[in-house]
């Protein structure tokens, strides 16, 4: 496989208003060398990734008041660069942004441009995930909102084609486990399982809103045999985790470095925050087990959807150096690599490719393999997935 850049024509697509910007890769440098390695991304939310300029036509359009008025300034309040206004939750950004997606226009729209900047990041697969119970406060229905994703992932894919960008793009409908939902939209995604909806994703406030609270949307999905991923293991610990274990059959874990905690050096467990500089300062012979919970997702695989930058600022742990994911890699687990929300961590695969290889000395041989391990983790089916492991592979 050639490290070369790609000679491709520009994201242009004039049928769809702001959909060219200037700067584009947005959230990675144009000279990266590592924009040529091909990528797959899991983990990567639809309401984080708007374009700054997008939101400001959308809330023109509809007389919605942004807490800024220009591009740049709007972002750096979304990214956590400018404090004011101050918000009592950092969510209730996502409820600004979703806001602005209450109609299949701007629905489609947001899928639609999503798609042009996962191409220009190199991305050759990927998968989005959103709530559609989110989405329903105006005239939408469900099955609307469902629909002008759809639309707007297939003309993103036909407008990036023709640009000479081949790339593909699902999406995961996301349960919400503060609400009383999930079973619904559990059977919402079993309805619409198929060309465009790859999954099910459980997916907001982990503490105190277990797995097992939603094991009757679990189960249908088990039922109908419709793979699904759960937000687990990034703001609640191994409880958390065997509870997901036992609650249903997840094909992955969203996030998921809580797993570090059930990792023990000279008998004691790690703590997520410190556990870089515990292994850092045991040496090289230190003696390390996995308890039962670590052994079970390592030895079955179980792929983490690990979002580097996104759990580096202070709510997991204190900066990408302390992250555990370059532990979790040399200990034998199955890891991806993951923006989480573009727009509100400032990055891309191939900004997260950088910082993986800074902050932990990964080779482009190993981003080939983490970037194989989320292929075979897609939630395709056979020959898609075996197609999209041979593109991995060409020169």
């Amino acid at each position: 496989m050639s490290d070369s850049p790609v000679s491709r024509a520009p994201l242009a697509d004039p049928a769809l208003p702001g959909s060219t910007l200037p700067g584009y890769p947005r959230w990675a440098d144009p000279g990266d060398p590592l924009l040529a390695l091909p990528k797959v991304t899991l983990h990567d939310h639809l309401d984080g990734s708007l374009r700054p300029e997008t939101m400001l036509e959308l809330a023109d359009e509809q007389g919605v008041r942004l807490p800024h008025p220009d591009a740049e300034t709007l972002a750096a309040w979304f990214q956590g660069r400018i404090a004011e206004p101050v918000l009592d939750n950092w969510d209730q950004k996502f409820g600004i942004t979703t806001r602005l997606m209450q109609d299949p226009k701007s629905l489609a729209r947001v899928a639609h441009e999503f798609v042009l900047d996962l191409a220009a990041d190199g991305v050759i697969y990927g998968e989005t995930r959103w709530a559609p119970e989110k989405h329903v406060l105006g005239d939408m229905s469900l099955d609307d909102a469902v629909a002008a994703v759809t639309e707007g992932l297939a003309a993103g894919e036909r407008a990036a084609r023709q640009a000479g960008f081949d790339i593909t793009v699902r999406q995961l409908l996301c349960g919400m486990r503060t609400s009383d939902r999930s079973a619904d939209i559990a059977a919402l995604t079993v309805k619409h399982h198929g060309d465009s909806v790859a999954g099910f994703d459980l997916a907001g406030e982990e503490l105190g809103f277990p797995a097992s609270e939603h094991t009757a949307a679990l189960r249908l999905l088990d039922e109908a045999h419709v793979p699904y991923t759960l937000h687990v293991g990034e703001h609640a610990g191994i409880s958390s985790i065997r509870d997901t274990l036992l609650s249903g059959h997840p094909r992955r874990f969203g996030h998921g470095v809580y797993i570090i905690e059930d990792v023990y050096v000279a008998g004691r467990p790690l703590s997520i925050r410190t556990a870089v500089a515990t292994l850092t300062a045991a040496g090289p012979d230190a003696q390390v087990t996995l308890g039962p919970v670590a052994t079970e997702v390592r030895d079955r695989g179980i792929p983490l959807e690990v979002c580097l930058s996104s759990n580096s600022k202070g709510n997991v742990v204190d900066g990408r150096s302390r992250h555990p994911l370059g532990l979790l890699h040399r200990l034998g687990f199955t890891v991806t690599l993951n923006p989480d929300n573009r727009m509100m961590s400032a990055t891309s695969i191939t900004r997260e490719m950088g910082y993986a290889s800074t902050e932990f000395g990964w080779t482009t041989a190993t981003l080939r393999t983490v970037t194989r391990n989320a292929a075979e983790a897609a939630f395709l089916p056979e020959p898609a997935r075996s197609a999209l492991l041979t593109r991995l592979e060409s020169p």
